[in-house]
C-alpha cells in the first residue's frame, strides 16, 4: 500500500518536483508587479524551502545534480548565443575588459585580505580570485530583451571566459601549491592539458556536430546530441584541470555556428533551459544561504560585507573604465557592471574547494583550513547580495538599451516584408521554411506564408491530405523558431498562376521555390519556375538543398556588374545581411571591381564582416568551381532581361549549376526589379 507522508524535508519525488515547479511559475508571476527580476525570486525561494530555512526540500544530490545542469547550461547558452564575427572583430576589447575585470579584483582583494582580514598570502590571492570571477546570472535578463548581441553584451561575456578562466587557474595552482603537488612538472602538465582541451572542443567538436546534424534529422535526437556535447566539453575540463563551466562556455561557442539563432533546434534549447534547469540552478544557490550564521558570529558579518564591497567596488571600477576606454554609454556600462558583478559559479567552485583544504590542525585537533566557515558563509551573503544588485542593475541598462533602438527602428517606417515558400515535395519543406526564417527580419513573427496547389482536375482526397500534412509541417517548424507562419492551400488547374495570384493578393516579398534534391541531368528550371519568373514582381528564390542550412560553412555570392544600379539591389542584400547574422556562416562575394566597391562601402558603414573575390567573366562562370568546398552554398544573382545588369551568359547559369554543383546547396536569386510594386524599398528590414 503506497503512503503519503509530509514530514520535513520531504522525501517524496513527485510532490518535490511540483513544489520546485510551483516556485519556478510563481516567481515571475508575484515579482513582476513589484519589477523585480525573477532570478533574484529563485534564490530567495531556495533559501526559504532549504536546509537552513524551513527546510522543505533538502538540498540532495538531485538538487545538487539539477543545479550544476542549469550552471552548465547558463555557460553554454553565452557561447551559443555570442555572434562569433563580433566576437572576433572586438576581441581585442574583450581582452581589454578581461584584463581590468580580473587584475582590478586581485589587486583590491589581495590588499584586503592580507592587511585587513590578516589572511596568510595564499589565502588572499585565493580569495582575490573569487571577486575576480563572475557568473552571468543575469544573462537570461539581457537575452529577454533581445539585446544579447549588443558589444556591451559580447565583450562581457568574453572577458568572463579570460577573466574566470584566469581565475580557476590561480584556484588550481593554489589548491596544488597548499597540498604540496606543485612540483617541477605542475606547469607543464597544467599547460599542456588545458592547451589540447582547448584545441580538441574548438576544433573537433564543429567536425563531430556537423557530421551528426546531417545525418540525423529527428528534433529530440538533436536536441539530446546537443546535451552530450555540453557534458562532454565539461567533462573534457574537469580533465584537463579547469572548472566544468569553462568546457560548457567552450562547447557552446564550437557549437556556435551548427545552431543558428532562427532555427528550431536553438528555440528548443533556449526554451528548456529557461524553463528547467536554470531555474533549478538558482534555487540550488539559495539553498546554500544560511542565514543563522550572520545572527551568531559577528566575524561571518564583518568578512561578508567586506567580500560585497570589495567585489561590487572592483567589478564597477571595471565596468567604469571600460565604458570610458571605449566610450560606451552609461548603460552599456550598466549592462557591463550587471553582467559581471554576480558572484555564483566560479565563486562557489573556489570557496567549497578551498574550505575542503586543511592545511594542518590547531591545538585543539580543528582542522586549519585554506578558508575558513566565515569566508564560506561570508561568500553565500555575498552571493545574495551580488546577483541582487546585478539583475537590478542589467535590467535597467538592458531595458533602456532596447527602448533605445525601438525608437530608432520606429523612426524608419517600412512596409511588411512577407515571404512565401511553395511546398510540393516533403523532403524539403523543412529547409525551406528554414532557409525563410533565416533572411527574414528579426522583426518579423507573423509574415510567412506556405502554398500547396492542387490540380483541380486530379483532385483526390489522398492529395488532399498530403497537402494538408506538407503544409502542416511548414507550420509546425515556424512555430519551433516562434514564428507563425499561414498555410495556403489552393486549388487550381495552373499551378503558376495559383502561386502569381497568391503573390499578389498577399503582396508577397520573398518568394521561394525548391527543387528537389535528385534533378535530371542538364534542368534545373523546369517551364512553370520559368514562367512564374517571368511574371513574379518579387524576390524570386530558386533553392536546392543537399545539406542543411545550418552546416554550411560559407555563403558564396555571385554578383554581375552594375547590381547596385538595379532598383532590388538593396532589397536582396539585407536578406544576405541576415543569412549571415543568423546562421553565423561567412559570406564571400564575387563580383567586378565597380560593385565591390559599393559593397564594402556599405559594409564599412554595417560593420558586417565578408571577403571579397573580383569576377567579371560570367562566361567563365565555372572557375568558381574550383573555390567551392564541400560545405558551401552557392548564391547567384540573375537578372531579367533588358536590365542593367544583365548578360546573357547567365542564360546557361542554371544547366551548370545542376551538372557540376550537385554536391552543394545552391540558389539562384533573381531580385525584384520593377517600379511597379506596393513593396518597392519599402520594406527594408
Amino acid at each position: 500500500m503506497l503512503t503519503f507522508s509530509l514530514a520535513l524535508p520531504i522525501t517524496d519525488p513527485v510532490f518535490k518536483f511540483l513544489i520546485i515547479l510551483a516556485i519556478i511559475l510563481a516567481a515571475p508571476l508575484l515579482l513582476n508587479k513589484l519589477r523585480i527580476p525573477h532570478l533574484i525570486g529563485l534564490i530567495i525561494a531556495g533559501a526559504v524551502i532549504g536546509p537552513y530555512g524551513f527546510n522543505v526540500i533538502s538540498r540532495d544530490s538531485s538538487i545538487i545534480l539539477s543545479g550544476t545542469a542549469g550552471l552548465l547550461y547558463i555557460m553554454f547558452l553565452a557561447g551559443l548565443e555570442i555572434d562569433l564575427n563580433d566576437f572576433k572583430k572586438n576581441s581585442w576589447k574583450s581582452l581589454v575588459f578581461g584584463i581590468y575585470t580580473f587584475c582590478i579584483p586581485m589587486a583590491l582583494g589581495i590588499a584586503i585580505g592580507y592587511y585587513l582580514l590578516h589572511f596568510s598570502m595564499l589565502t588572499s590571492i585565493l580569495l582575490a580570485s573569487m571577486f575576480a570571477s563572475h557568473t552571468l546570472i543575469a544573462y537570461p535578463i539581457v537575452s529577454k530583451f533581445g539585446i544579447s548581441r549588443n558589444i556591451a553584451v559580447n565583450i562581457t561575456v568574453g572577458g568572463t571566459v579570460i577573466t574566470d578562466t584566469l581565475a580557476l587557474l590561480v584556484l588550481t595552482i593554489i589548491v596544488g601549491m597548499s597540498t604540496g603537488k606543485a612540483d617541477e612538472y605542475f606547469w607543464y602538465r597544467l599547460g599542456g592539458s588545458v592547451a589540447v582541451f582547448g584545441l580538441f572542443v574548438m576544433l573537433v567538436f564543429p567536425v563531430i556536430g556537423r557530421w551528426f546534424f546531417k545525418r540525423v534529422e529527428d528534433n529530440v535526437s538533436q536536441y539530446i546530441f546537443v546535451l552530450v556535447m555540453v557534458f562532454l566539453g565539461s567533462c573534457l575540463a574537469q580533465i584537463a584541470g579547469l572548472e566544468a563551466i569553462i568546457g560548457a562556455f567552450l562547447a557552446g561557442m564550437a557549437m556556435n555556428r551548427l545552431i543558428p539563432a532562427s532555427s528550431p533546434l536553438m528555440n528548443r534549447v533556449e526554451f528548456v533551459g529557461n524553463a528547467i534547469f536554470i531555474p533549478f540552478f538558482l534555487i540550488s544557490v539559495g539553498m546554500l544561504i544560511d542565514y543563522r550564521a550572520f545572527f551568531t558570529n559577528w566575524e561571518t558579518i564583518e568578512v561578508g560585507v567586506i567580500m560585497i564591497v570589495v567585489a561590487t567596488l572592483a567589478k564597477f571600477l571595471a565596468a567604469w573604465l571600460t565604458q570610458k576606454t571605449f566610450r560606451f554609454s552609461a548603460d552599456q556600462r550598466r549592462v557591463i557592471f550587471g553582467l559581471s558583478n554576480a558572484q555564483a559559479a566560479a565563486t562557489l567552485a573556489a570557496v567549497l574547494v578551498g574550505y575542503n583544504v586543511i592545511t594542518g590542525y590547531g591545538a585543539d585537533g580543528e582542522p586549519i583550513r585554506l578558508l575558513n566557515d566565515s569566508v564560506l558563509n561570508g561568500t553565500i551573503l555575498m552571493i545574495l547580495v551580488t546577483c541582487t544588485m546585478a539583475s537590478l542593475v542589467a535590467q535597467k541598462g538592458a531595458a533602456d538599451i532596447a527602448l533605445s533602438d525601438v525608437s530608432q527602428n520606429n523612426g524608419n517606417s517600412d512596409s511588411p516584408e512577407r515571404i512565401l515558400i511553395t511546398v510540393n515535395n516533403d523532403r524539403t519543406v523543412t529547409e525551406l521554411v528554414n532557409l525563410s526564417t533565416a533572411i527574414k527580419s528579426r522583426k518579423n513573427k507573423t509574415g510567412l506564408y506556405a502554398l500547396h496547389v492542387i490540380d483541380s482536375r486530379l483532385m483526390d482526397e489522398k492529395k488532399v491530405k498530403n497537402a494538408q500534412k506538407m503544409l502542416q509541417e511548414a507550420v509546425s517548424t515556424a512555430a519551433a523558431t516562434d514564428n507563425y507562419l499561414n498555410g495556403l492551400l489552393r486549388y487550381d488547374i495552373s499551378c503558376p498562376n495559383a502561386v502569381i495570384g497568391v503573390v499578389r493578393e498577399h503582396n508577397i516579398t520573398d518568394l521561394i521555390m525548391g527543387l528537389p534534391r535528385e534533378i535530371p541531368e542538364g534542368v534545373f528550371l523546369n517551364r512553370n519556375i520559368e514562367w512564374i519568373l517571368s511574371q513574379c514582381n518579387a524576390n524570386a528564390y530558386i533553392y536546392k538543398t543537399v545539406q542543411p542550412l545550418s552546416t554550411v560553412r560559407r555563403h558564396l555570392i555571385v554578383i554581375p556588374d552594375k547590381a547596385e544600379k538595379d532598383l532590388g539591389f538593396t532589397l536582396w542584400i539585407r536578406k544576405i545581411w541576415n543569412i549571415s547574422y543568423n546562421t553565423g556562416a561567412g559570406i564571400v562575394f564575387y563580383t567586378s571591381a565597380g560593385t565591390r566597391s559599393s559593397l564594402e562601402e556599405i559594409h564599412k558603414k554595417r560593420s558586417i564582416k565578408a571577403d571579397f573575390v573580383l569576377f567579371d567573366d560570367w562566361n567563365d562562370f565555372l572557375i568558381i568551381s574550383r573555390d567551392i568546398k564541400k560545405d558551401d552554398a552557392l548564391w547567384v544573382i540573375l537578372s531579367r532581361k533588358e536590365k542593367l545588369s544583365y548578360q546573357p551568359a547567365m542564360n546557361n547559369i542554371p544547366q551548370q549549376m545542376a551538372k557540376y554543383m550537385e554536391g552543394n546547396n545552391c540558389i539562384l536569386l533573381y531580385p525584384v526589379q520593377t517600379e511597379d510594386t506596393d513593396s518597392g524599398n519599402r520594406y527594408l528590414t
